[in-house]
């Protein structure tokens, strides 16, 4: 019985995308390699301008906040606000429940810009954050070139979604260098 009720649960979070450890106990940070993407994972980039970003250009990345991007996120950066990892806790606040830190939301913009072509190296990054995350929610980094400084460095306009609801907008300058060879 016990293990038809955890293939089932596993099912339910596969259908709604959530990845949970492998079979043989690997998590997604045990899967990732420099440069790779994961197979849950969505990303789409235009490129309006062939061999060189320009205005108009964007990038697009797309996950779902699991349990344990919250729980690994908590142990690299020190933040245990029971808001995040407690339910009885969070179910107190005005939430209702548990969500996910923002500063983890907002890191999949840092995804989607590590998606350009080159190196992309963030110089400045504004954030406001407007709606709660929850966990199993699937979210939308969106990041487009409005503004070529020169000197290889872009601002982009930057913003994460949940379905069509934005939970963080801003904006952002990089500085994009060649890849070493």
């Amino acid at each position: 019985m016990f293990n038809s009720v955890v293939a089932a649960n596993r099912a339910a979070f596969a259908a709604f995308g959530v990845q949970q450890e492998d079979e043989d106990g690997v998590t997604p940070a045990d899967r990732i390699e420099p440069d790779e993407d994961l197979p849950e994972w969505h990303v789409s980039i235009s490129e309006d301008h062939p061999g060189r970003l320009g205005v108009g250009d964007h990038v697009d990345f797309t996950k779902t906040i699991s349990e344990n991007d919250v729980r690994q996120f908590a142990a690299a950066s020190g933040d245990t606000n029971p808001l995040h990892l407690d339910d009885e806790f969070a179910e107190q606040t005005r939430f209702r429940g548990r969500i996910a830190h923002g500063t983890l939301v907002g890191s999949l913009i840092s995804a989607a810009l590590a998606r350009l072509p080159g190196l992309t190296i963030y110089l400045s990054q504004d954030l406001e954050f407007h709606n709660p995350v929850r966990i199993g929610d699937r979210l939308t980094a969106e990041c487009e070139i409005v503004e070529d400084l020169g000197d290889e460095q872009y601002r982009l306009t930057t913003r994460v979604l949940a379905d069509d609801e934005v939970v963080i907008d801003g904006e952002a300058v990089v500085l994009i260098d060649d890849l070493p060879e």
